[in-house]
This record gives C-alpha cells, structure tokens and sequence, in this order.
C-alpha cells in the first residue's frame, strides 16, 4: 500500500506587528531627540560626574578654544536687542536683513566690524574652519566684555529676568586663557556660572 505522500508547506511568521513596533519608536526617537547644532568652533569638554542640564533659554554661552572665545545667545528674541547695543557701542551699522540674519544665528566669533560680512555668508559657510577666527578679548580691545555687559542688560530689558551665563572650554585650553574669562566676569560681578563638562564614563 502506498503512503500519502505529505504536502510541503512553508512555515511563515507574520511580520505587520514587528514593523509596526520599529516604526513607531523610530518615530519616537526622531521626535522627541534634539540635534545637536553646527558650531563655529567644537571644542572636547573636560568631562564629569555632574549631570545638571543647563537652561534652555535666557542662556549666555561663552566657548573657549584654541586661545579664541566664541559667544552664544540661546533666545533670539533677545539678539536682537543685545546686537543693537554692541553695534551702537562700537558705531557699526547693520540692515534690517543682517539684523535678523543675526538672530538666527546661534554662535559666533568674529570682531564686530567683521560681522556684516560674516552674516551675508550662507549658514553653512559660516562655520567653515578659518573663517571665524574669535572675538576680541584684549585690554585694549575687549568686544567680549560688552557682548556680555549688552546681554545681560538686554535680558533685564526684555525678559526682565537675569541672564545666565555658562563657559565651554576646551579640555585642553591652558588655565591662564580660563582665566582671563572667569577673571573679566567677576569684573562684572558675575560670580555664578555654568561650566560645561561632558559626562564622565565608566572607564575613565
């Protein structure tokens, strides 16, 4: 007698459910990560244990590297204000449109006379290496302090409310640079900042 032959089938897995569950946290990740912004100047934080989160807005940035410091303003409604008070400082005239090509521009580190020229460059061609070479930070020629003194100032006139300033340095920056920063804050009594550090791993 003949044996019945057994029909071969394929063994299938439905698969709908698994991609749905990759997509949807595909699409969380995308929406919920922040990216991180093109800088004119990265530096490599020193790293730490702390993990204090800075402030999202009312947020002053001073970037230290290479001996050249490079300044931020987190709110851009606030650039604005601040850039008409260093300009008048320093009696250097910007458009309407380099005005508000300013306050979307996050950092920057150039003299204030450079500036006009700095910001009818694409937004891409701004941070190209070379091009920024630093804010001024002399005795004799100290733009850094008024963007500082402009900030704060602007800050109280707009937010009504005190900036807070924040210092990223190199890890490798020398201590004497550090410290012409930290030392032309107290100068305006500036006595309480940020420093921003990367955090410490496991093997370190």
């Amino acid at each position: 007698m003949a044996k019945a032959k057994k029909k071969s089938g394929s063994a299938s897995v439905d698969m709908t459910a698994m991609c749905d569950v990759a997509f949807l946290l595909l699409s969380f990740f995308v929406m919920t990560s922040t990216a991180k912004l093109p800088e004119p100047h990265p530096v490599d934080t020193p790293a730490s244990t702390v993990q204090q989160k800075l402030p999202d807005a009312n947020l002053a940035m001073v970037t230290v590297g290479d001996e050249k410091v490079f300044f931020t303003i987190s709110d851009r409604d606030l650039r604005g204000a601040v850039l008409d008070r260093v300009a008048e400082k320093y009696n250097v005239t910007f458009t309407d449109e380099e005005k508000k090509a300013f306050e979307l521009m996050d950092g920057f580190g150039v003299d204030i006379k450079q500036l006009p020229a700095l910001l009818k460059l694409k937004g891409s061609d701004r941070n190209k290496e070379g091009v920024q070479g630093g804010i001024p930070y002399s005795p004799d020629n100290n733009q850094l302090k008024e963007w500082l003194l402009a900030s704060r100032l602007a800050a109280r006139d707009v937010k009504n409310d005190e900036l807070k300033i924040a210092i990223k340095g190199d890890a490798l920056e020398s201590y004497p640079m550090m410290k012409k920063v930290i030392d032309m804050m107290q100068e305006q009594r500036i006595n309480k900042f940020y420093l921003v550090t990367g955090l410490r791993g496991e093997d370190f």
